[in-house]
């Protein structure tokens, strides 16, 4: 709640289809998160729920304390959409190239891993919770990916398909890194063949 009342912090909530993204560690935080889920939620007709840090403040809130009884933006969200996919990004010795499929609907898990290993073969794709680090699987029970009808899917992205650290250095291209373009598709294309219920 003290987040949300800071005058440089914004609150993003866009409802479309039952299809959820979220990045509520968005913005200067937790580097593109924001920028993946709300661009994968445009181009796919889903719903979007953002926090958009200013750079510089990175203040970060656990997932558990993300709660719909501070936010009437966040509880319009959860209530409308069936199911979601959390956007996060993480930096972790050993996982500079895994992206870490937590949650607790393993089905989702299983649909999004088998679009992100054909859009990045490059990178390891955790969909095994018992390969992924405790404190990232994302099961607890206040943990927003878990509070929709259906729950979701927690995805936590190491900093290289963000962009982000010295495998991009010599980059020379405008906007987004190849491998984050594709991730964004891999995850457009994960919703658009998600059955939603009418």
């Amino acid at each position: 709640a003290k987040l949300l009342a800071h005058p440089e912090v914004q609150e993003v909530v866009e409802l479309r289809n039952k299809f959820g993204f979220m990045a509520y560690h968005g913005g200067g935080l937790e580097h593109l998160t924001d920028v993946i889920a709300q661009s994968a939620a445009e181009k796919s007709g889903a719903s979007y729920y953002g926090v958009h840090q200013p750079r510089g403040l990175k203040w970060h809130v656990p997932s558990h304390e993300v709660s719909p009884k501070f936010s009437n933006s966040l509880k319009s969200f959860i209530d409308h959409v069936d199911v979601v996919i959390t956007v996060h990004g993480f930096g972790r010795d050993g996982f500079f190239t895994s992206l870490l499929l937590g949650g607790r609907n393993r089905h989702l898990a299983g649909h999004l891993s088998t679009h992100l290993k054909q859009a990045l073969p490059s990178y390891e794709i955790c969909d095994d919770l018992e390969t992924i680090p405790v404190d990232l699987r994302g099961l607890h029970d206040d943990n927003p990916v878990n509070l929709p009808r259906l729950g979701g899917v927690q995805v936590e992205l190491p900093p290289r398909v963000r962009g982000v650290g010295r495998f991009w250095k010599d980059w020379q291209g405008d906007g987004l890194t190849p491998h984050t373009e594709s991730l964004i598709e891999a995850l457009v294309t994960t919703a658009k063949n998600w059955p939603l219920t009418k």
